[in-house]
């Protein structure tokens, strides 16, 4: 996809030159100039479709964006969790999201609500205007809507979980529009939609797998699996029926990497999972696409990868020297956590390190304490006698095939209890990290062998506050059982979730804009 967003904006601005053609001087007094392309002037062509849809992709990286000193967006779903900390506490609003102080005027609550409506915004214009583009082959045309309506349900999922009933804007919209200050909808009414929009990416004719990081099918039914799971539990509590639609959905992307296994599978090793030439292959089944060679509307670069905050703080792991933020990095509670012996806490090897080589390439020496190694690029920052690119084009996971086995684990044993199934799947996880797997369980001692699995498996991949929402429950690193939500003490900070904090406060400057956002999320200042 990094390189169909190029070649993209580039055909825009040559379509652009184009359609004015030979013009007299007069003419081109009545021309309008190529910059006030509008969605009523613009969707023409194929081309423009296929550009109007790299937008929606572009913005999928508000995700990303900058919170702030030291600070990305993507933090805020980690600094809630308890599973990381901070060495720097420099930056205000995120020391407020790891001590549970956060309102309506914390940054990243304002980034995530303007950043995920943003990627909406263009996707209703993609699915309203790429229709009626003719000619145009309409197999493309398909795929087209398909990604798009993937996109807007990806964004709709992210919302509709944060904060519950939101405002559900289907259509473009400008200032004379009827519902311009929408009223929020009840949250089952965004599930519809999401449920509506990912069945008909399901059927767009969309590839398997696409390399090029392009949505494809496994990751539609594995986002639609997920999207049951979570409909399943808190807070709509369909229960029974969405578990087995879970399951159901689940099973047919692991059919097909069972007869497929070069093109779905489990990476045999973890490095595998950050490495730049694994990307959206394999086990990777949607991410978020990075590359130094795009730029912002500021003509700095605005699509790197943003993980950096996870580096420790003023350590000398690359060409840079003494670098990063230590904004983000886990807690020994969490990190001591793991089963002896698990291969993910082994230092360079799994999804920690605690030694590195001085200036990315010299001597090993000593971090001092475990840090985040999953989203690490050796091949941007360097490695033992081999420097690095200084280029760090590393993508950010969003969908793994590990998350497709443990949703159907998961959803299989609550429609039933355990099966060999189930417990294969969840063997393949534990597997791979080199630990034994009982036998034999129970439905009650499986599902929490499930969950603990998440909590170790998907750590600092933004997924690990979604599962504390939709299962009211958190894993106590010391008993290593699980907490009601409510109640539950981060000992990051030794602060105690309260029932508010499964939702996020709207944005104040939101509710100042739009009145009929009103009344705010139960427990948060007006």
């Amino acid at each position: 996809m990094r390189n169909t967003l190029l070649k993209n904006l580039g055909k825009v601005l040559l379509c652009g030159t184009i359609l004015l053609g030979p013009v007299g001087c007069s003419d081109f007094l009545e021309e309008q100039p190529p910059s006030n392309l509008t969605a009523d002037n613009f969707f023409q062509i194929p081309d423009h479709a296929e550009a109007g849809l790299a937008a929606v992709y572009a913005d999928t990286r508000f995700f990303g964006g900058d919170a702030g000193i030291f600070s990305t967006n993507w933090q805020l779903l980690e600094a809630m969790t308890g599973t990381s900390t901070t060495e720097t506490a420099q930056n205000s609003d995120l020391n407020n999201l790891y001590s549970l102080a956060h309102d309506g005027n914390t940054a990243h609550v304002n980034n995530w609500w303007n950043g995920a409506y943003r990627l909406i915004a263009n996707a209703n214009l993609v699915l309203d205007r790429v229709p009626a583009i003719t000619p145009m082959d309409e197999a493309q045309k398909k795929k087209i809507l398909g990604e798009a309506r993937f996109l807007r349900a990806w964004a709709y999922f992210m919302i509709v979980r944060l904060w519950g009933d939101v405002p559900l804007i289907t259509t473009p919209q400008t200032a004379t529009s009827e519902n311009f200050r929408p009223e929020r909808a009840p949250k089952e009414s965004v599930y519809n939609l999401i449920v509506e929009d990912l069945l008909a990416a399901e059927a767009a004719g969309l590839a398997w797998t696409d390399v090029s990081g392009r949505v494809n099918l496994a990751a539609v039914k594995t986002q639609l699996a997920k999207v049951y799971l979570t409909m399943a539990g808190f807070p709509l509590n369909k229960g029974a029926s969405h578990y087995k639609l879970a399951a159901d959905k689940a099973l047919e992307v692991i059919t097909y990497a069972n007869a497929n296994p070069s093109a779905i599978n489990l990476f045999t090793s973890y490095e595998d999972v950050h490495r730049e030439s694994t990307e959206n292959r394999l086990e990777h089944l949607f991410m978020l696409q990075c590359n130094t060679l795009v730029t912002g509307s500021n003509g700095l670069p605005g699509a790197n990868n943003p993980m950096d905050n996870f580096y420790g703080n003023f350590k000398p792991i690359n060409f840079n020297g003494p670098t990063g933020t230590g904004s983000s990095i886990p807690t020994l509670s969490f990190y001591n956590s793991y089963e002896t012996g698990d291969r993910r806490t082994k230092d360079q090897e799994g999804y920690f390190y605690t030694t590195y080589f001085t200036n990315g390439t010299g001597a090993r020496f000593e971090l001092g304490r475990p840090y985040v190694f999953k989203h690490f690029n050796r091949t941007s920052n360097g490695t033992q006698g081999v420097p690095g690119t200084r280029q760090n084009n590393l993508n950010v996971p969003l969908i793994r095939y590990a998350e497709t086995l443990l949703i159907f684990a998961e959803a299989q044993n609550e429609v039933g209890g355990p099966t060999q199934a189930t417990i294969d799947a969840l063997k393949r996880i534990r597997d791979r990290a080199q630990l034994t797997t009982p036998a034999t369980f129970t439905q009650a001692s499986f599902r929490e062998a499930v969950w603990r699995e998440r909590w170790y498996e998907f750590c600092y991949e933004q997924i690990t506050w979604f599962d504390m929402v939709r299962l009211r429950k958190v894993f106590n690193e010391t008993t290593k059982g699980f907490d009601n939500f409510v109640g539950h003490i981060n000992l990051s900070t030794n602060k105690a979730l309260e029932e508010k904090h499964l939702l996020l406060p709207l944005p104040r400057q939101e509710m100042l804009n739009n009145p009929n956002l009103k009344p705010q999320n139960p427990g948060y200042p007006n």
